[in-house]
């Protein structure tokens, strides 16, 4: 008798179905589905061989037009990197109806708590005294907070305010901080809702103590945040660059902060790995993180919970619920490099 059930292709390099599913989840999974793994260039020969039969992807490979035309079963598209990626032919996706889906909400709380960290660590000198005392250069009392502030009751600036923007938002709540939020792809009425104060990108770069960096690369934005912005700065604010590096002039961030005008903190980089005798590594005041901020285990099981869910409702015949929809109006424009690693 011939397997009635979905066949999912599955290529979600450089994630892996153990990675991003419980063993009990995978469980469901491969009862409900039929799966077929593949991997590297194999895997893409693969796609093309079954491209015909498939149901779903879980992951995003390249998919060209011609290739995106054979694939007449086709439903949906669940990227589970965290952005979407410029490698498909998104206009034939909606002009047919297939879902283009991403988990990459599964990280906005790890990566808003690891920025709240860097923010607690700048503002208050936390990794700087640690390395003075560990050198036996460190100050006692009072003579080692010459320039610590409280973050509590602070002006705090926010780029971009999409699902990270509000899962940091809540986490400010407690210290009583006014926020302005800078989103050019959202109405100042959305902003208010969220507790924000809208804002120009000017307003945001004058008048905060501490600015989050959140937005995602497009075509609009590559490197918009360059020399003369880090100069519009507060002496002494603190930058924190938690979304991708493609929207900072990076060697004019480390001019700013090398001047001492600001401190800064990242969690991502131009070139990842970084080479071991880049400049940036030398600095004083630039709080460095190995892009690990949203890369936790309960996230990656998380995503799979949300993948598994949205193919459970789509096989019913119902609308994906849990994962984020590719917009008709803006994915085209995303240019996030993709992850290499997890």
């Amino acid at each position: 008798m011939t397997d009635q059930r979905p066949l999912v292709f599955s290529i979600p390099e450089p994630r892996s179905l153990d990675l991003i599913f419980t063993p009990e989840k995978l469980a469901l999974l491969r009862r409900d589905f039929r799966i077929v793994e593949g991997e590297g260039t194999a895997g893409l020969a693969l796609l093309e061989n079954t491209i015909g039969e498939i149901d779903y992807i879980i992951g995003q490979p390249p998919l060209p037009p011609e290739l995106l035309a054979k694939a007449k079963r086709l439903k949906a598209v669940l990227n589970v990197e965290s952005n979407f990626l410029d490698n498909m032919d998104y206009a034939q996706c909606f002009a047919r109806g297939i879902h283009v889906l991403s988990t990459g909400k599964v990280f906005a709380q790890a990566v808003a708590e690891i920025g709240l960290g860097f923010a607690l660590s700048l503002e208050r000198n936390i990794a700087g005294a640690d390395r003075a005392f560990r050198r036996g250069e460190e100050l006692w009392g009072g003579d080692g907070n010459g320039e610590a502030r409280l973050l509590s009751g602070s002006e705090i600036g926010v780029i971009g305010f999409g699902d990270l923007g509000r899962a940091l938002n809540r986490l400010l709540q407690p210290f009583r901080a006014q926020v302005r939020a800078h989103d050019p792809w959202l109405p100042a009425s959305v902003l208010r809702e969220a507790g924000v104060e809208p804002a120009s990108l000017d307003e945001v770069l004058t008048k905060s103590d501490v600015i989050f960096v959140l937005a995602a690369v497009t075509t609009e934005n590559g490197g918009f945040l360059g020399a003369d912005s880090f100069a519009r700065m507060r002496k002494g604010a603190s930058f924190i660059l938690l979304s991708r590096a493609g929207v900072v002039d990076f060697d004019a961030l480390m001019d700013a902060v090398a001047r001492g005008h600001i401190k800064a903190a990242s969690d991502v980089f131009p070139e990842e790995p970084l080479p071991r005798d880049h400049r940036v590594r030398k600095l004083e005041n630039f709080l460095l993180s190995a892009h690990r901020a949203g890369a936790l285990d309960s996230a990656f099981k998380d995503m799979g919970r949300m993948v598994l869910e949205d193919l459970q409702l789509m096989a019913k015949g119902l609308p994906p619920l849990a994962m984020r929809r590719a917009e008709r109006e803006t994915v085209a424009r995303f240019r996030s490099k993709p992850v290499t690693r997890n």
